[in-house]
């Protein structure tokens, strides 16, 4: 299966993001949003249902935006039908403009479990900045590991606005050697005790340990690289926090 369909966000997955993630956490977007200066281009791959592009929008920024996921980029346009957004994937995407600011907040560089295709996406994001621009991401590290699962268990269940039950079904294996979260899942969508819908989704991480993504950053020729071990901006020393932030320029 392709890194594009590994990790995508089909209509149910969709649904339940929403309905749990619908905004950002406060501390993740101050953090973003600090870098961003009015007057500046801003590029959010990866901008999903738009929580963290919606408020730069909202706060007057040129931000545009681009995700695989149609599904995503849906809600997102009935939030902010204005909002300048692409569908596309991450690998291919090219367009004539520079970006002063990119970033890609939520770990959501760690779906590129392939680091062939991630080094490649680092080269991308170095291509599309502007003189003096900077590339700031997050990824997950081996300290968030879950724990196996001997089989499929609801790890997740919430209510649509319909009325209908949502449920998330799911199992973790985590590979030493390739440092992988394989978290296959099933979404069902029930009236009662009637499906209505089933969706299922090949979810992968990989799991970056400490001075991993640094190397993948310098070997791509970013020069400037701070490694963060949360949104206060506290140096990271090892991977044992959930998290490590990436603040890179040209």
């Amino acid at each position: 299966m392709s890194e594009l369909k590994q990790n995508y966000y089909g209509s149910l997955c969709t649904e339940m993001y929403e309905i749990l993630h619908e905004q950002a956490p406060q501390d993740e977007l101050d953090f973003y949003l600090s870098y961003a200066e009015k007057g500046k281009k801003i590029l959010e791959p990866l901008c999903g249902s738009g929580r963290f592009l919606i408020p730069f929008l909202e706060r007057g920024f040129d931000i545009f935006g681009m995700d695989l996921s149609e599904e995503m980029l849906g809600k997102l346009k009935r939030k902010a039908p204005n909002a300048r957004v692409m569908q596309a994937d991450i690998i291919n995407f090219t367009v004539q403009e520079k970006f002063d600011y990119i970033f890609i907040p939520s770990g959501s560089i760690s779906l590129f479990t392939d680091m062939s295709v991630c080094k490649g996406i680092l080269q991308k994001m170095k291509e599309l900045l502007a003189p003096g621009g900077k590339f700031v991401f997050a990824a997950d590290t081996v300290f968030d590991r879950c724990s196996e699962d001997s089989g499929y268990q609801t790890s997740v269940s919430v209510k649509t606005k319909e009325g209908f039950d949502l449920l998330l079904k799911g199992k973790n294996h985590y590979d030493e050697t390739s440092q992988t979260q394989f978290s296959p899942s099933i979404y069902e969508l029930y009236n009662g005790a009637e499906l209505l819908q089933s969706e299922s989704m090949d979810f992968q991480t990989h799991l970056y340990r400490y001075g991993e993504m640094e190397a993948y950053l310098r070997e791509c020729g970013f020069k400037s690289i701070s490694t963060y071990s949360n949104y206060k901006k506290e140096p990271a020393v090892d991977d044992q926090c959930e998290m490590l932030i990436f603040e890179c320029d040209i």
